[in-house]
């Protein structure tokens, strides 16, 4: 399972048990979008093969309050 915790800077991530961070620019140059129209469906992407992807995709803008 993985699990994927948003602010404004980045992304925590937590994929096969390991933990770590993606940075907002990171984040940006993978997907060439602005971060805050980023969808969790497309950092799932980033961060496994072949993710499941269940439930509609939400832009990051929506789930940080800025």
């Amino acid at each position: 399972m993985t699990t994927l915790a948003f602010d404004e800077q980045g992304v925590d991530v937590v994929y096969e048990g390991t933990e770590f961070r993606l940075e907002r620019a990171l984040i940006e140059d993978a997907i060439q979008k602005d971060y805050f129209d980023v969808t969790d469906h497309e950092v799932l992407q980033i961060v496994a093969e072949n993710p499941e992807l269940g439930g509609e995709p939400r832009r990051i803008g929506d789930i940080v309050e800025r």
